[in-house]
């Protein structure tokens, strides 16, 4: 059903979110280790090296029943190790990462210690009175793989952690510098809009510099706040009305809203975007106009919203044909930077229309209210 395009209230929300803002996990180069995911990760990795222990020793006696016994001392020092970490971490992030390192690698190699002797008393002496030479050794070997493991891993986090800022930080410049992208076509296009309209009708221009003016504020923002669904609407809603009395009745628009919950908070600057693409490649080429659909739908957690654009009869070269792809590329990279793998971006062409969805979860959006 085609909705005439409203005036809304201006967004004023101060109350977002950020899904970019640092988190412990984020600034700290030490995973959490008391999650389900991480022990069960540190008792496979343990598994693998008694097995590997066991294979890079002499061939003495029951082979089964030494990796009996080492898989059960590796497991020991491992999960002894992770919940050393687990209860450190939150106290170890407020140092500084040398600092931390150190305190994480001294701690590691203190457990190993310990549990080595607690094993060496419990197993006893294993030859009479060379029971103490034994035990030194076994302490000591244990020591030296300890180290040089625990160094190993450590460095791994490390590294891993500043790479994944590295990442970050050039997913997020690429971002700022693709908000910082206002078309000129629309710009000049809207100037001029108001330019006409200052005369036959200045309050209609007046309403149009209010709508300008909010687009701008809108995209000079910082991309890592969220906004409400409603006023990520309401902005769709002002450059559509920009763009009607520059197009008139070249350009309809379609609703169809269903089960959103306009109080949830999502990315900003994810379905204006869209829109603004299909009115540039799909309405704007095509002599007598066309109808620009909208849809969004929640169901089951996941926010789905669509734009749908006829195709031009004739194919029509525009010299900034690679802003399409640019945005698309933009809000794919900054969906996937808030929520990871469960967010995608769709594109295909059926029946004469182009369309492009996203789709994100929402769990704790609330009560869905439109």
């Amino acid at each position: 059903m085609q909705q005439a395009v409203s005036k809304p209230n201006r967004m004023t929300g101060q109350g977002a979110r950020s899904p970019l803002a640092p988190t412990l996990g984020e600034t700290f180069f030490l995973p959490s280790f008391c999650g389900i995911r991480m022990v069960f990760a540190v008792v496979v990795v343990a598994q693998l090296l008694a097995f590997i222990l066991v294979l890079a020793s002499p061939w003495q006696g029951d082979k089964w029943s030494e990796l009996g016994l080492v898989s059960l001392f590796v497991q020991w020092v491992a999960l002894a190790s992770a919940a050393v970490l687990c209860v450190l971490r939150p106290w170890l992030a407020g140092l500084s990462a040398p600092a931390a390192a150190l305190v994480s690698y001294l701690s590691l190699l203190l457990v190993t210690v310990l549990l080595s002797v607690a094993a060496a008393q419990l197993t006893g002496p294993a030859d009479g009175g060379a029971g103490g030479v034994d035990n030194a050794d076994f302490v000591l070997r244990n020591l030296a793989i300890g180290a040089v493991l625990s160094g190993m891993v450590l460095r791994y986090f490390y590294v891993r952690h500043q790479w994944a800022q590295q990442v970050e930080a050039e997913a997020q410049a690429r971002i700022q510098a693709l908000q910082a992208r206002i078309h000129p076509h629309f710009l000049f296009n809207s100037l001029n809009t108001i330019a006409a309209l200052t005369v036959s009708n200045p309050a209609l221009a007046e309403e149009v510099v209010q709508d300008l003016a909010e687009l701008f504020r809108v995209t000079m923002r910082d991309m890592r706040e969220r906004v409400t669904l409603q006023q990520e609407l309401d902005f769709t809603r002002s450059y559509l009305r920009i763009e009607a009395q520059r197009l008139g009745g070249r350009l309809l628009v379609d609703w169809t809203l269903k089960n959103l919950p306009l109080q949830a908070h999502v990315p900003a600057l994810i379905l204006q975007p869209l829109v603004e693409n299909a009115v540039y490649h799909g309405i704007e080429p095509s002599a007598g106009g066309g109808r620009v659909h909208i849809l969004g739908t929640y169901n089951r957690g996941v926010l789905r919203l669509e734009v749908r654009n006829p195709l031009p009869a004739q194919p029509v070269r525009r010299r900034s044909g690679g802003g399409n792809r640019m945005a698309l590329d933009n809000i794919r990279e900054r969906l996937q930077l808030a929520f990871g793998p469960e967010a995608r971006l769709e594109m295909d062409q059926r029946e004469g229309l182009y369309r492009v969805r996203v789709l994100f979860p929402l769990p704790d959006a609330g009560e869905a209210v439109a």
